[in-house]
């Protein structure tokens, strides 16, 4: 069975899969201290009528030990919040720090002429700070959780898309985690969870703690005031989308949850509430992820699992514009076109189950339902 922690750990790298595609294409590193000029990077814009806004948090878990760094005797946390805001105001949000776009682009062979703050001048959408746009009986919530290795960023067009919608939406950074996370303070740190082998369910149990301390944190902060609280979900890119059905297991808060390419380690238990699965070919059943046909047999609330041609790993998330632009070999299907079908089923799925409302999705000729084989293929096993 393929692993989600030894997949993303293998690439550690962030752009999924960009060191195979690269040597495969038979692309020459770049040698010297020649820069190029900075591509041109832009996530598409997002499709609800509503401007948004965004800001960050910094939350600490005083009582609880770092489980990556045996020398940090408390859990700092770094949270991104995208609202619908009430006007376009403030300047539009940076990408990442330029220690993170540093940090990641390092990892890919042949960008080493690209300019090492390349991706913090990524065009975004959302204005920092500008005033939010309240609704009656609160905002729903959706929690953002991303793969391993991969930083909090790389969920934001699906963020800005969904709070231009209506949404609150909060992607947490799981510290150690990810390739790169800068602090208020100015501290970046690194990767120390990327290790050979990792254990995908410690990983997962470790993210379940970091999340539903968030939803504490928010619930009990000025934010509070803003979320409706009978409408909050989770969605997560591969460990974070396993990471989504492991909390829900845990915290009925969680009231819907969404899993894009992520392997389940371990397989999920019985689970009552409703659950979307969007991915890539590698998890069609008897393909090479054996573990969506069981987990899809003990999702027993409202589900789909919808399997999206011509895409890989990271063409559900912001790497599947940014590869190309960077030169970097990507996914067969156009990288806006990926984000496009990811974002109207994820929005679909939102609005049904959090808010009661049927948002049409149109018909992609790309995504294929595999309801009807997933059951044939588990009843036949």
């Amino acid at each position: 069975m393929r692993r989600t922690v030894a997949v993303s750990a293998l690439s550690l790298i962030v752009l999924s899969g960009a060191i195979q595609a690269h040597a495969q294409a038979g692309a020459a590193p770049q040698t010297g201290a020649t820069r190029t000029a900075a591509p041109e990077l832009a996530l598409p814009a997002p499709t609800g009528a509503k401007p948004v806004g965004t800001t960050s948090l910094y939350l600490v878990d005083a009582g609880r030990r770092d489980p990556w760094n045996p020398e940090a005797d408390k859990r700092e946390l770094m949270v991104s919040l995208w609202y619908p805001a009430k006007r376009a105001t403030g300047k539009p949000a940076p990408y990442v720090s330029p220690q993170e776009s540093a940090a990641i682009l390092k990892q890919v062979p042949g960008l080493e002429g690209v300019e090492p703050d390349a991706l913090t001048r990524t065009r975004t959408h959302a204005r920092l700070g500008a005033p939010v746009r309240t609704a009656k009986g609160g905002l729903p919530l959706v929690v953002l959780s991303p793969g391993f290795s991969f930083p909090r960023a790389t969920l934001t067009s699906l963020a800005e898309d969904l709070a231009s919608r209506g949404y609150l939406v909060a992607a947490v950074e799981h510290t150690y985690e990810s390739v790169a996370t800068t602090f208020p303070d100015g501290r970046t740190t690194s990767c120390l969870a990327c290790v050979k082998g990792q254990d995908g369910a410690k990983v997962a149990a470790s993210r379940v703690v970091d999340v539903r301390f968030v939803l504490d944190e928010l619930t009990r902060s000025r934010w509070g005031k803003v979320i409706d609280r009978s409408a909050i979900a989770m969605a997560g890119h591969s460990m974070g989308g396993n990471s989504a059905a492991q909390t829900m297991l845990a915290d009925r808060r969680v009231k819907a949850g969404v899993n894009l390419d992520g392997t389940f380690n371990p397989i999920v238990a019985p689970l009552d509430r409703p659950f979307l699965m969007i991915g890539s070919p590698s998890h069609t059943p008897g393909g090479s992820d054996e573990s969506w046909a069981p987990s899809w047999a003990n999702l027993t609330g409202w589900k789909r699992w919808i399997t999206v041609a011509g895409t890989d790993h990271s063409a559900f998330v912001d790497y599947a514009v940014l590869r190309p632009a960077l030169g970097i070999p990507a996914q067969e299907l156009d990288g806006r076109r990926a984000l496009r079908i990811t974002r109207a089923h994820l929005a679909a799925f939102l609005d049904r189950h959090l808010l009661g409302k049927r948002t049409p999705v149109a018909d992609f000729p790309e995504v294929t339902d595999q309801a009807r084989n997933a059951s044939a293929f588990s009843s036949a096993h």
